[in-house]
């Protein structure tokens, strides 16, 4: 019988009355049981090749202060990347940076299958389930993909503090990105850093946001920002500032 502790995701605060609904695809390290320790030792385990370090705390933290329902996968993407298609050749890792997953090499379908059925779609199940839902009763949807990355990366440098991305429509990324720069003009953000649609990471944004015509962004952190308490109360408050002026923006634009 699955436990609460054996679910692929959680949500939390599915009825909150905020538009924006957050999704935190790496926001575990978690290694089911029946995976060991996938051949990795602790700090590999806790590091960011096994998950977004920091990410489901803002995500909770924005969570609070938009009273806005929560996504969250609670499985390592070393098991499955839930922010990659199904086809993509890093949907289940073996080799993140410079760390080799020698476990998930040559995997049987019949595995392939049981990661998808069990930890990548119910995640996004649950995304679609949420959405719908809203839909239904009359609710708008404003998509928020929650990430953070790696200070470096391959040996290099990312100065970025924050980076945002955007799918097919950029409107709710622009708009975010001047409500930051408008508070604190030397903010360094990074556009379509460290990543870019292009790269094929934007699966959640493009599935659940483009595919339905709906104002979505994604947000990476990067994470020895919001290790501590205090970094991620000043970006969770930001966020929120930031993402109800964008939203209002939006809202206003359309209106003209």
């Amino acid at each position: 019988m699955e436990t609460q502790a054996d679910k692929a995701v959680q949500l939390t605060n599915a009825n909150g009355t905020s538009p924006f609904v957050l999704v935190c695809d790496h926001a575990s390290n978690r290694i089911p049981e029946r995976y060991g320790d996938m051949g990795l030792t602790p700090s590999e385990r806790l590091s960011h090749i096994a998950w977004d370090p920091g990410a489901l705390a803002v995500s909770r933290a924005l969570s609070d202060i938009l009273d806005a329902p929560l996504v969250a996968s609670t499985v390592s993407r070393l098991v499955i990347d839930c922010n990659r298609d199904l086809n993509a050749p890093d949907l289940i890792w073996t080799l993140s940076e410079a760390t080799r997953i020698e476990v998930n090499e040559n995997l049987s379908a019949e595995e392939r299958a049981y990661r998808i059925a069990h930890f990548h779609r119910p995640y996004h199940d649950a995304i679609d389930t949420l959405i719908e839902a809203r839909r239904d009763a009359g609710r708008d949807t404003v998509l928020v993909c929650m990430h953070s990355f790696t200070p470096v990366y391959l040996g290099v440098a990312r100065p970025w503090p924050i980076g945002l991305l955007h799918g097919r429509d950029s409107g709710l990324t622009v708009a975010l990105g001047a409500a930051l720069l408008a508070e604190d003009p030397t903010l360094n953000i990074g556009w379509n850093e460290p990543y870019a649609a292009l790269n094929g990471v934007t699966l959640t944004l493009e599935k659940h946001g483009d595919a339905r015509g709906l104002p979505a962004t994604m947000i990476e952190i990067r994470n020895d920002e919001i290790l501590e308490p205090a970094g991620v109360a000043l970006w969770a408050t930001r966020l929120a500032r930031g993402l109800n002026t964008a939203r209002m923006a939006l809202v206003g634009a359309e209106a003209v």
